[in-house]
């Protein structure tokens, strides 16, 4: 049974430890008993997760350096796991007061009036963190604490009285972890207070010499560009922070299409009768998208592509198929091709453009972008399969027009037109053509991919026709007429 009262405490045998004791001791336990770090964050297993461990066996305070959408703040919002589930605090204190070494007015307050009989709360381990995001209006006050007058006018105190603190978000972080996301953004004069937390252990406010050596893990996180080069981190403030740690995006399509299995919304409930089959070539061509982004020049390096880009696009798209099918009446739910085209406007808004791609429109170049991931990603489901036959089919005059909303089967017999192109498709992939959802998608798949390689051209209303000899004269070229561009093609 939990201690309510502080005698009854004292008699449990309990002993406190630093906030940062805790975690190295929680974080041994888990080490030796080989449990996973960091559930759900993939892909860090042989960089930054080391390096976090390290930290804390260090003791040290911590800054995550990393572009947005690379999971800092789930990595800082799970380092709560390596706190005790719950500790002892004086009942009322705001501060998270140690029943054994009280540090606020209040608490000693209430062991000099009651002694043995001075009660106990519990604290769990997520009321033990404490966040806040970093604005231009964030104030001393907000994350140190001020003077309140009504408090002193209440209970007939001095202002310089201890107990006419409002405490900020810092002090009621006391014996826990405080973390304060896009360090940069947050004004000079506050850094100067996190340092003299880290250098003094102290808290002065309003100038009233106020001394609280805080037990506090303090956890930060920045972009690259604002630490870096904008240097709006104080220099000593920097150099007291224990480790630098840098996020990344993942390495391969591989680890990205994992990654945006497990966060995207695509387990839907659809009904006993419909099925979603999501192919492995549409996530990896979404993956894709997000890798040929940022590595283009067009789009902003120091603002990045979130990995919440091909998460977004994957749940559009799926979403798509998913209004086809309610059209449609089909009980198969299969991704295509020109679903990925309809999650445009997922993709836009998470681009920072630079001066070449705002000339060009988000919209134009986030269908080049799409373009450029077939093609790669068809390259590696087919690479040495002859399309001759579909493509001398195209050039004979012969158009092809898929309708986004059409059926699986309206689909498939305007495919079965083009010669050798249905069985060709299947050479690769496992699964037969009786499976006509995703037949089309795959087809479509096909298609598109040769479009890349500029074999065929594509118009706005997804129909394929024969490719122009300036085009196939050029067919190594991606970016052919971007800037006159109408629709697809």
């Amino acid at each position: 049974m939990k201690a309510r009262t502080l005698g009854e405490l004292k008699k449990s045998g309990f002993s406190a430890r630093s906030v940062k004791d805790e975690m190295r001791a929680n974080l041994i336990k888990k080490l030796k008993s080989g449990e996973k770090l960091f559930q759900g964050v993939l892909g860090y297993e042989e960089t930054v997760i080391p390096q976090l461990v390290n930290a804390v066996l260090a003791k040290h305070n911590l800054i995550l350096l990393g572009l947005r959408g690379q999971a800092k703040s789930r990595i800082i919002r799970q380092l709560t796991e390596l706190l005790d589930e719950e500790i002892p605090i004086i009942a009322g204190s705001e501060i998270n007061d140690n029943p054994l070494e009280p540090l606020s007015a209040f608490g000693r307050q209430q062991i000099q009036e009651n002694g043995d009989e001075t009660k106990i709360d519990w604290v769990k381990r997520d009321s033990r963190f404490v966040e806040k995001l970093a604005t231009p209006d964030v104030t001393i006050a907000d994350i140190i604490g001020d003077i309140d007058p009504i408090k002193a006018a209440k209970g007939g105190h001095l202002l310089s009285d201890e107990l006419t603190i409002f405490y900020g978000l810092l002090p009621r972080a006391n014996r826990g972890i405080f973390a304060i996301n896009e360090l940069p953004d947050l004004a000079g004069k506050i850094q100067v207070g996190l340092f003299n937390i880290m250098q003094e252990g102290d808290v002065q406010i309003k100038g009233f010499p106020v001394r609280l050596p805080l037990d506090v893990m303090l956890v930060f996180s920045a972009n690259p560009e604002d630490y870096t080069a904008r240097g709006k981190i104080i220099t000593p403030l920097k150099d007291r922070i224990g480790a630098e740690i840098a996020t990344h995006y993942p390495k391969d399509i591989g680890l990205g299409t994992l990654i945006t299995k497990q966060e995207a919304w695509t387990e839907r409930n659809l009904g006993a009768d419909f099925r979603l089959e999501i192919p492995d070539f549409i996530s990896e061509i979404v993956e894709q998208i997000a890798f040929e982004a940022r590595d283009d020049q067009r789009i902003d390096k120091r603002s990045g592509v979130s990995q919440r880009f091909p998460i977004s696009a994957l749940e559009s798209a799926v979403s798509n198929a998913e209004r086809r099918a309610l059209i449609t009446e089909e009980l198969n739910i299969v991704p295509r091709i020109s679903d990925i085209y309809s999650a445009l406007p997922a993709m836009t808004g998470k681009m920072e453009l630079e001066y070449e791609g705002e000339q060009i429109g988000a919209q134009k170049l986030a269908k080049d972008l799409i373009k450029r991931a077939c093609g790669v990603i068809f390259e590696g489901f087919f690479l040495g399969i002859d399309f001759e036959p579909t493509v001398r089919w195209f050039d004979e005059g012969n158009k092809l027009l898929l309708s986004e909303t059409a059926s699986a089967e309206e689909c498939v017999m305007l495919l079965s037109d083009v010669p050798e192109l249905i069985d060709s498709t299947l050479v690769p992939l496992d699964f037969s053509k009786k499976e006509k959802a995703k037949l089309v998608s795959a087809c479509e798949f096909v298609l598109e991919g040769l479009y890349a390689q500029n074999k065929i051209s594509r118009n706005e209303e997804g129909g394929f026709e024969a490719a122009t000899k300036a085009k196939r004269d050029r067919r190594g070229m991606i970016y052919e007429d971007l800037t006159d561009l109408e629709g697809y093609n």
